[in-house]
């Protein structure tokens, strides 16, 4: 056992809590899914609810790494959009989070998780264009996204959904995500000091020390979108985003 922090670990648990902000890195810079695989890892080792308040700090840090290297990318016409109306998800999220015990939680993250991919696997197969483009499904999105991002950090795919569909190119595609989850993740911070009470000073400091593996996760994920084919991890993350909530249901 490990203790740190007030947390205690298994040698293979705390190898986890590596692992995931190592994929949260990856996410952040570019690998889409990554971070999806690190929420069902996480939810499994501390709970739904709990889960969300250690990986937060996490995805606050990464963030930073993500706006660094895309920040010239970003498409501020649609984060304009999706801002205030993300906060409203946000707000949402926090009062229905405030409700349901940690086995519900679980439960909600690991459908959000499986309906994802539904919707990932649909578009890889060519129905982009059946996306719609106009102002209400912007809003739809924030708040989904919003909502989504707060009950269990899981609003990738509903950004990936509402970006992909406006035909961003690549570059503006990251770094308008990385600044729309920069936004909206330091906005959930006093939700979750405040209401939840899921980041504690012990939290943050264990985060801290996951530091080093977010660093290195965001090389990694600059390394992977350059050398592999996209098409092919993109696969791969689906299945095994399958896999983790399958997993989290049984």
């Amino acid at each position: 056992m490990i203790d740190i922090f007030s947390h205690h670990f298994t040698y293979l648990e705390f190898s986890l809590v590596l692992l995931a902000a190592m994929l949260i890195g990856m996410a952040k810079t570019g690998v889409h899914g990554a971070g999806m695989l690190a929420v069902p890892v996480l939810a499994n080792i501390f709970g739904g609810q709990i889960s969300s308040g250690i990986l937060l700090p996490i995805l606050v840090m990464a963030d930073v790494l993500g706006v660094w290297y895309y920040h010239r990318h970003a498409s501020w016409h649609h984060l304009k959009l999706l801002f205030p109306w993300s906060a409203l998800g946000v707000v949402l999220g926090t009062v229905v989070g405030s409700y349901i015990d940690d086995a519900i939680f679980k439960v909600i993250m690991a459908i959000i998780i499986v309906v994802s991919v539904i919707v990932m696997i649909w578009l890889e197969r060519g129905h982009k264009e059946a996306v719609p483009q106009n102002k209400g499904f912007g809003i739809t999105s924030g708040i989904l996204g919003g909502f989504t991002s707060m009950v269990g950090n899981l609003a990738g795919t509903v950004m990936a959904v509402y970006l992909l569909s406006m035909r961003l190119p690549k570059n503006a595609f990251i770094g308008t995500t990385a600044w729309f989850f920069m936004a909206t993740n330091w906005f959930k911070v006093p939700f979750h000091v405040f209401v939840w009470h899921t980041v504690t000073l012990n939290t943050l400091l264990l985060d801290l020390i996951t530091l080093p593996m977010i660093i290195l996760g965001a090389y990694l994920g600059v390394f992977i979108i350059k050398k592999l084919s996209e098409k092919t991890y993109r696969w791969f993350i689906i299945i095994m985003t399958l896999v983790a909530a399958t997993f989290m249901l049984f």
